[in-house]
C-alpha cells in the first residue's frame, strides 16, 4: 500500500485509485426520455440519492453477483424511514416481490415493489458488518450517522426459512436480473453494493441503477390487499397534509 503520510503520498495514491476505477453509465431503459439518476455501483462501494415522489428506480444486477443493500429514509422528515420488521409483518410476507410495499415506522409507504425478475431477496439477514462502514458513508451525506444505520432490505442475493427455522441462503437468480421500485414520498436512498452475510463465496459485480419520472404511476395501486390500501391511505395523507402545510 502507498505511503499516504504525506501530500505527495496521498494524491499519488488517490491518483492510482482514480486510475484503476472503471467508469460506466448503464444504459437507458427503453422508453425512456429523461433519466433522473443513472449510475454503476462496483463491488464494495455505495451510492445515495435523493429521489421525489413519483420517481420509478430500477437495480439491475448486470452480471449476476450484486447485492443491494437498501436503506430509505424520508427526505423532509429523516426520522421516519424504511422499517423492515413492519414491511415483513404488515403485508404477512417475508419475502419481497411485485405489490410488496417497503413501510415506513409511520405505516407509510415509502416504496413499492412494482416489477421483479430475479426473485432472490431478503428481509432476515441485513447488511454484513463488512458493508457498515460504506452504509455509514452514505448515511453521513445527509446529515445522519452511525445511529441511523437500521435493519436494511437485500436484493439479488436471497435466504429462506427452513422449517427447523434455519435460514439457507439460495443465492443469484443469474445475470439481467433487475427490480424496479415506484417512490410514494420524496426519500433519501442509501445503496450498499456488497456481499450477503451467508454468501459462502462472495463475489459481488456491479449493481446498476437507474431512476426516472413516473408520476401517473402513483394513480395505480398495484395490489388490493386491505393491508397496502391502509398503508397507501396514510401515505396519501400525509403528502397531502405536507403539501398544505405554511411554512
Amino acid at each position: 500500500m502507498a505511503d499516504t503520510n504525506s501530500t505527495e503520498g496521498a494524491r499519488s495514491h488517490a491518483r492510482a485509485q482514480a486510475a484503476a476505477a472503471q467508469l460506466r453509465v448503464p444504459p437507458t431503459p427503453a422508453g425512456v426520455t429523461e433519466l433522473r439518476w443513472a449510475e454503476a455501483v462496483p463491488a464494495g462501494s455505495y451510492a445515495t440519492k435523493v429521489l421525489g415522489r413519483g420517481t420509478r428506480l430500477r437495480l439491475a444486477d448486470p452480471v449476476g453477483g450484486a447485492c443491494a443493500h437498501l436503506l430509505l429514509f424520508r427526505a423532509d422528515a429523516p426520522w421516519e424511514r424504511l422499517n423492515v420488521a413492519d414491511t415483513v409483518k404488515v403485508p404477512w410476507q417475508a419475502y419481497l416481490g411485485a405489490g410488496h410495499p417497503l413501510l415506513s415506522d409511520q405505516g407509510r409507504v415509502l416504496a413499492t415493489v412494482v416489477a421483479d425478475t430475479s426473485g432472490h431477496h431478503d428481509t432476515l439477514c441485513g447488511l454484513p458488518p463488512a458493508g457498515q462502514a460504506q452504509m455509514l458513508l452514505g448515511v453521513h451525506k445527509h446529515g445522519l450517522d452511525i445511529r441511523d444505520v437500521a435493519p436494511s432490505v437485500s436484493f439479488f442475493k436471497g435466504a429462506r426459512v427452513q422449517a427447523d427455522g434455519g435460514l439457507v441462503f439460495t443465492g443469484s437468480a443469474g445475470p439481467g436480473g433487475s427490480v424496479d421500485l415506484l417512490i410514494h414520498l420524496p426519500v433519501v436512498v442509501v445503496l450498499v453494493n456488497t456481499a450477503h452475510p451467508l454468501d459462502p463465496e462472495p463475489a459481488t459485480t456491479d449493481l446498476d441503477v437507474l431512476a426516472w419520472r413516473a408520476d401517473d404511476e402513483l394513480t395505480r395501486p398495484v395490489n388490493d390487499d386491505p393491508e397496502y390500501l391502509r398503508a397507501l391511505f396514510n401515505t396519501e395523507s400525509a403528502w397531502a397534509a405536507a403539501q398544505n402545510s405554511a411554512f
